[in-house]
């Protein structure tokens, strides 16, 4: 696995398929139970490399800006899954007493300040922090994930042009995932994504984001440069094929809950997730790599993904037994009245 320890390596797995399994949860709780969580909602299934690779790379005190797929995000920097379960069902056991939602699980404890569901919102906003830092004179970064929808928006180009200018300690990750509208890169026009980066002045590369130390390797690299001053990096993370599950904003679980046996035998999997299973899921390939190279076996794994599974369900539990915000509460917490 590259430069990353065998002890880092079986870490940074085990937080993929933490994510992996509290997404899982998400679905459960729109289809299992009535009117529990009855709006849109976007999972993170099948990108899990890009969010644990690029944070394994950051310092705690760094930012981290996301979008309306942010539940991923929020445990790949280290979020517990039973508040961002509670987060999303509305409960006051969520890291925003059930006040954020879905879309809004922020995690302040974490750098994570706030969370967009605009469409490259959270592009400036990044940028902004990365300014705050500069000008404090601190060594902290700042990081927004977003989609490649968000480059057709002209507040990304801002940020982005902004960012050059001033050499700020901003990495872009675009996390080309094929969602955007529904619309896959191939179809936009104009350059590459990477190269309108380029243009801009900005370092920019493309990085394989279905494998786990690709993304490492790109996002230690940015790291080191904007610590060391030397302006911006944008990654452009190719994430693969779309993962079959998703429904505009209504996923679906083919076959139930993901069985890990079928990334080691992905015929055994239901037909609409073969093809995903061997070319783009990051955890697949991971775990395939880990049992190739003797690093982990298969048995080693499904023990370790038990333990997930009984963390996930203790989350859940939390989370269905934390009771909503009282009403008299409304007022609270909140920037104005």
């Amino acid at each position: 696995m590259g430069e990353l320890s065998l002890e880092t390596t079986k870490a940074l797995l085990r937080r993929m398929l933490l994510i992996r399994r509290a997404e899982e949860q998400v679905i459960h709780f729109a289809t299992d139970y009535k009117e529990l969580l009855t709006g849109h909602y976007h999972v993170y299934i099948g990108q899990e490399a890009t969010g644990v690779g690029v944070c394994h790379a950051l310092q705690p005190g760094d930012y981290l800006f996301t979008t309306h797929r942010n539940h991923g995000h929020v445990i790949a920097r280290g979020g517990e899954s039973g508040p961002v379960l509670a987060e999303i069902i509305g409960r006051v056991g969520g890291y925003n007493r059930g006040r954020g939602g879905t879309f809004h699980v922020s995690a302040p404890h974490l750098g994570i300040l706030h969370t967009s569901a605009i469409v490259a919102g959270c592009v400036p906003l990044a940028a902004g922090a990365a300014l705050s830092a500069q000008q404090r004179g601190t060594s902290q970064i700042s990081v927004a994930f977003f989609g490649e929808g968000a480059m057709d928006e002209g507040a990304s180009y801002e940020a982005l042009s902004i960012a050059a200018l001033w050499t700020l300690p901003v990495l872009f990750v675009c996390e080309t995932n094929g969602m955007a509208g529904g619309r896959r890169e191939k179809g936009e026009s104009g350059p590459r994504l990477v190269d309108r980066a380029l243009a801009l002045g900005i370092t920019a590369e493309v990085v394989d984001g279905t494998r786990l130390a690709a993304v490492c390797d790109a996002a230690g690299r940015a790291v080191e440069r904007l610590r060391a001053g030397s302006g911006p990096v944008f990654l452009q993370v190719q994430t693969g094929n779309t993962w079959p599950g998703h429904s505009g904003g209504r996923a679906v679980l083919q076959g139930g809950d993901f069985d890990l046996t079928w990334a080691y035998d992905a015929a055994a999997a239901p037909q609409e997730l073969r093809e995903w299973i061997e070319t783009s899921d990051s955890v697949s390939i991971l775990l395939r790599d880990l049992d190739r190279s003797g690093v982990l076996s298969r048995a080693a794994a499904i023990e370790l993904d038990r333990e997930v599974r009984a963390e996930t369900q203790a989350a859940a539990k939390m989370a269905l037994e934390s009771p909503y915000p009282s009403p008299e509460g409304a007022l609270q917490h909140v920037f104005g009245r």
